[in-house]
């Protein structure tokens, strides 16, 4: 509900026969799991493409290109194409080079452009044994994009208390939904129905053509668990090893994954973040128990609804949905936790903080939510899957996880509501099953707020061979995020084809002690 990484490179040209062997590739095969009919050939104009390749940044070793794909790959003759921004990196060690690693970023809303340059950096093996290539999705970044509403209009969406559940409360975040679904009909029309999973699977299929490319691997975190799954049964013989880190349930909808949001927030909360806090009490003096800490966190979050708190010279209000929006990002990550402890702090002492302290809230305050991202996000997520449209049931469901889960239970009908409101969905339905896969191997922690491990268990179980790697903590993102475990064995199976026989478990990285230790670790 929020939010979010073989063989040659392809020649310069591609043409002629060449080009009609690649529309033949870029089908999908008879048994993917899928649809009728499906797509139809695709058009010579895009299988020809050349990739103009050129540095991303001045001296930069990771290189971009755009490649041209059709708006709907359904109907490939009809409406303007769309440009898709790629990159690939290239590997270090041409002689131990084994193919090409192919990446997606979350969200949706993600950008995943100059994401090869980070993974390579963090693991050298990786960079050396692969090309690791990523793009921007089809509505994001240097991508085509989907407008809807401008960052100056989108900028009170999430405004004011999620848990005030008067009527003209109510009546706002209806009101608010449904006009930011009309600027995106009314500015990006039907492309909004195009920028699906679905489609952004083909555009990687073009992709992986367009390389010269039999096979790829595929390494993808958050949302871009859903894009890899998709890709892998939809095109099950293009798939050579598959890497899914803290996983979406993508054998469900999107509607079922935002309604567990709220608990899974919750319990990282609850569980992980107020005792730490309330470990490190001789530093943040928040209480000495994780009832104290949640005690005082209401006391702060009730000042600040009856008197919110300018910030960032008058631009930016401090109100309970800002105090609970920073704390919904701070949990994604245990690294977080020191510097959300001095803002709660600071806020506690606001007549008494120093410039300093003023600063550092309104930089990690002051910040609104993109209009760009959710106009992808809510494209996507409202897209895919089918929505329930009944509006008086969300009212009801918001109202009842408000009570039980108010972190981030008293916003859901602020995310549902655009659903509800969205053109109906005319994506095909895809069945993950892992039919005619290789293994794939999923990671995730078990108190991830935002990619649940239920939700996870469930993709396992559905997605046929996998093999699951259960981390014992709360981060999102588990590969390079600190754990030696989940590393080695993320980069065994990319480098060396190893699969765990089994499920098996991994220690979590360590949750910092206190700011000072945070500071020490960058």
């Amino acid at each position: 509900m929020f939010e979010l990484r073989k063989s040659r490179w392809t020649r310069s040209a591609v043409t002629g026969a060449v080009a009609t062997a690649i529309a033949a590739a870029v089908l999908p095969a008879a048994t993917a799991a899928a649809r009728t009919p499906g797509p139809p050939p695709v058009p010579e104009r895009y299988t020809a493409q050349k990739l103009a390749w050129q540095p991303c940044r001045q001296g930069d070793s990771l290189e971009c290109a755009q490649m041209k794909v059709p708006r709907d790959w359904y109907h490939p003759g009809t409406g303007e194409d769309l440009t898709i921004a790629v990159s690939r990196q290239r590997a270090s060690d041409p002689a131990r080079r084994r193919g090409v690693l192919m990446m997606a970023a979350g969200g949706p809303g993600g950008q995943g452009l100059l994401r090869p340059a980070t993974l390579v950096k963090k693991s050298p093996g990786i960079g050396a044994a692969y090309d690791v290539v990523s793009f921007d999705q089809r509505g994001v970044g240097q991508s085509s994009r989907v407008r809807c509403e401008t960052d100056a209009e989108f900028q009170g969406y999430f405004d004011g208390d999620s848990r005030d559940r008067s009527p003209a409360a109510v009546q706002r975040e209806l009101d608010n939904a449904r006009k930011f679904v009309d600027s995106c009909r009314a500015r990006s029309g039907d492309l909004m129905n195009y920028i699906t999973t679905d489609q952004t699977v083909h555009d990687m299929d073009l992709y992986r053509a367009l390389l010269g490319e039999k096979k790829v691997s595929y390494y993808g975190p958050s949302y871009a668990t859903v894009i890899g799954a998709y890709y892998a049964t939809e095109f099950p013989q293009r798939v050579e090893r598959v890497v899914l880190d803290s996983n979406i349930d993508f054998t469900g909808t999107w509607e079922g994954h935002e309604k567990g949001q709220p608990m899974s927030f919750q319990r990282r909360f609850e569980q992980d973040f107020l005792p730490w806090l309330a470990k490190n009490d001789g530093t943040y003096h928040y209480g000495s128990t994780a009832a104290e800490a949640r005690a005082k966190y209401e006391k702060l979050r009730g000042r600040l609804r009856d008197h919110p708190l300018p910030i960032a010279g008058g631009k930016a209000l401090v109100d309970p949905n800002r105090l609970d929006s920073v704390v919904i990002s701070a949990m994604y990550n245990g690294a977080n936790f020191p510097g959300l402890a001095k803002s709660l702090a600071v806020l506690d002492h606001w007549d008494r903080a120093t410039a300093e302290e003023r600063a550092m809230i309104d930089k990690g305050f002051g910040q609104s939510p993109s209009a760009d991202f959710f106009a992808e996000f809510f494209s996507v997520t409202c897209t895919d899957t089918p929505w329930n449209r009944d509006i008086g049931q969300w009212t009801k469901s918001a109202a009842e996880d408000s009570e039980k889960y108010p972190l981030a239970g008293a916003r859901e009908l602020t995310y549902t509501a655009v659903c509800a409101n969205w053109p109906e969905a005319k994506a095909p339905q895809i069945k993950v099953t892992g039919k005619g896969l290789p293994p794939v191997l999923m990671v995730n922690g078990r108190h991830d707020p935002a990619t649940y491990y239920e939700g996870a268990v469930r993709a396992h179980r559905g997605l046929r061979g996998s093999r699951l790697v259960t981390v014992d903590g709360g981060d999102h993102g588990q590969y390079q995020d600190g754990s030696a475990c989940v590393d080695s064995v993320v980069n065994d199976y990319l480098i060396k084809g190893t699969m765990p026989s089994h499920d098996i478990a991994c220690e979590a990285a360590p949750l910092p002690s206190s700011s000072r230790e945070a500071g020490r670790n960058g």
